[in-house]
C-alpha cells in the first residue's frame, strides 16, 4: 500500500485521468474529492462490499434455479421417453 501525506488543497493522481484531492481535515475525518471520468465507478468501500455480497448471493441463487430447471427438464424428458415405450 502506498501511503502519502497531503494537506488540504493538495492532490494525488491515479493513472492518467483520476485526481484525488484533500478538501478538508476536521477532527478525525478527512473530506476528499475525486475527479474521474463518468465511466469509472467510485464507491465507498462498505457500499462496494455490500453490493459485491448481494451480487454473489444472486449468482448462487441463479445457479440453484438453473439446476432445478435442468432437473425438471430431464424429468420431463424421461417421462416423455417412458410414454413412447408404452405403446
Amino acid at each position: 500500500m502506498l501511503v502519502l501525506t497531503r494537506r488540504p488543497g493538495e492532490s494525488i493522481v491515479v493513472g492518467e485521468n483520476i485526481v484525488v484531492t484533500v478538501i478538508e481535515i476536521k477532527g478525525g475525518q478527512v473530506r476528499i474529492g475525486i475527479d474521474a471520468p463518468r465511466e469509472v465507478d467510485v464507491y465507498r468501500e462498505e457500499i462496494y462490499e455490500q453490493v459485491r455480497q448481494e451480487n454473489l448471493a444472486a449468482i448462487a441463487n441463479a445457479d440453484e434455479i438453473r439446476k432445478a430447471v435442468q432437473a425438471q427438464r430431464r424429468s420431463n424428458e424421461e417421462e416423455e421417453d417412458d410414454g413412447d415405450y408404452a405403446e
